[in-house]
Formats: C-alpha cells, sequence, structure tokens
C-alpha cells in the first residue's frame, strides 16, 4: 500500500507540474500575440499617417523624413521579433515615428491628433518651452518648443549618452550619428551642456527634467559657469546637473 501510496503521489505531482508548465506556456504565447498585435497597430498607423502627409518646409520634411525612418526601423524589427520584448522595442520605434509625424502636423499648421502614449526612452525629461541660443567656439546653436527656419529638426525627448534631452525643436541633430557642422568636432554632449544645462540661466523645462536631472547626482553646477558669448565655456560643464535652478 505504501509503494502505491508513493507512486499515486508522484503522478499527482507530476500532472500538476505538467498543467502549470502548460498554462504558463498558454499564458506567455498570448502575451506574446498581444504584444505582437499591438506593435502592428501602431507600425500601420505611422504608415498611414505617412502616406496622406507631404511637407511644405524645410521643419516639417525633416520631420517626416525621420519618420519615415523610424517606420522602416519598426518594420525590420516587427519582421525578426520572436519575443515580448522585440515587439515592445518594435512598438517604440513606431510610436516614436508617430511622434515625428506629430510634430510635422504641428509645423504645417494642421491639427496635431490625438496624444499618443509616452514614448519608454523620453519619461521624465520633460519638454522645452523656451527659446534658448547660445555660440560655442564660433559656431551658434538654437533650441525651443516651435519649428522655425533655424530650427528644423525635431527631438522627440530622451537620454543622449545618459543625460536628459527633451523634446523640442533643435538648429543641429546632434543626438545623431551623422552630425551636423562643427558638432562632430565639438562633441554633442558640449553643445547640450550649453544649450540645457540650468547654470546658463532661466531655459524653461516642462514637467518632469526637474526629476531626470536627479540621475547625475543632484549635485549643483561646479565652477563658474562663464561666459557663453564670443565661445568662451569657461567653468565646468560637466558638473553635476541636479540641484540647479530650474524654470518650470
Amino acid at each position: 500500500m505504501s509503494v502505491l501510496l508513493i507512486l499515486g503521489i508522484v503522478i499527482v505531482v507530476l500532472l500538476v507540474i505538467l498543467l502549470v508548465r502548460r498554462s504558463g506556456a498558454a499564458s506567455q504565447q498570448t502575451r506574446l500575440e498581444d504584444a505582437r498585435a499591438e506593435a502592428q497597430r501602431w507600425y500601420e498607423r505611422l504608415g498611414g499617417q505617412l502616406m496622406n502627409l507631404h511637407g511644405n518646409d524645410d521643419a516639417a520634411r525633416q520631420a517626416l523624413s525621420d519618420a519615415g525612418e523610424r517606420y522602416n526601423a519598426a518594420g525590420g524589427q516587427l519582421q525578426q521579433a520572436n519575443t515580448v520584448r522585440q515587439f515592445e522595442l518594435a512598438r517604440e520605434s513606431a510610436l516614436e515615428g508617430l511622434q515625428y509625424v506629430r510634430a510635422a502636423r504641428i509645423a504645417m499648421g494642421i491639427d496635431p491628433g490625438p496624444d499618443l502614449p509616452a514614448l519608454a526612452a523620453a519619461q521624465g525629461v520633460g519638454q522645452l518651452t523656451k527659446e534658448r541660443e547660445v555660440s560655442v567656439q564660433g559656431h551658434h546653436y538654437k533650441a525651443g518648443p516651435q519649428p522655425g527656419a533655424d530650427t528644423p529638426y525635431y527631438y522627440p525627448g530622451g537620454r543622449v549618452q545618459g543625460r536628459p534631452v527633451p523634446a523640442g525643436w533643435y538648429s543641429t541633430p546632434v543626438w545623431k550619428t551623422a552630425l551636423g557642422a562643427g558638432a562632430g568636432v565639438l562633441g554633442g554632449m558640449l553643445i547640450f551642456d550649453a544649450l540645457l544645462s540650468p547654470g546658463f540661466g532661466d531655459m524653461g523645462y516642462a514637467d518632469g527634467y526637474a526629476d531626470a536631472a536627479q540621475d547625475f547626482g543632484g549635485g549643483d553646477m561646479g565652477g563658474d559657469a562663464g561666459d557663453m558669448g564670443g565661445g568662451d565655456l569657461g567653468g565646468d560643464l560637466g558638473g553635476g546637473w541636479g540641484g540647479g535652478d530650474f524654470d518650470f
């Protein structure tokens, strides 16, 4: 009897393990299918927007070009994806493309459409609310909340080499691998320091940027920020961003 009892217990345990595994596999497959459908939905929406829009100025054309790049990237990711995480990355690429489409619609003076889900990469970085201009070693850079002839490059917000960069329109796409004139020599981070560092005055950021700034230790800007005019950077641009005075 004892042997039969032990055998029965073993069989029951094995059956329970088998059922749990099957249930887990079914749940994983459901999550995978949901992630695939979600990514596909945003990808198709991006494609539809791109087919129906044509830029009528530099800012709109540039934003649509960037949206097209993200559409191609999302398509490639969808073709190769076989995990939930990979489908999530494809969804993120499609959403980023739709952010560029939204920016293009703003540049064209038409309704930007409904709000989009927040980009994972842009959480906490905020957005520009005021214009800012600086000269760095003979090169002029500008950023602001609205598109213009001198700020045709939109950025949906994110982190560049670990630093929070708010959403807005910029004169040079220094976040890209192919840097604009002068940026490759100076380094994109140097330009971002000059444009965005709170030590250089009243930038104006939307809510969220201050929290992101805490990633850099919460200390105040080291040294004297110096005079930006004439390209004299002075001071310590590489100090901590947290703890500075932000205007929200």
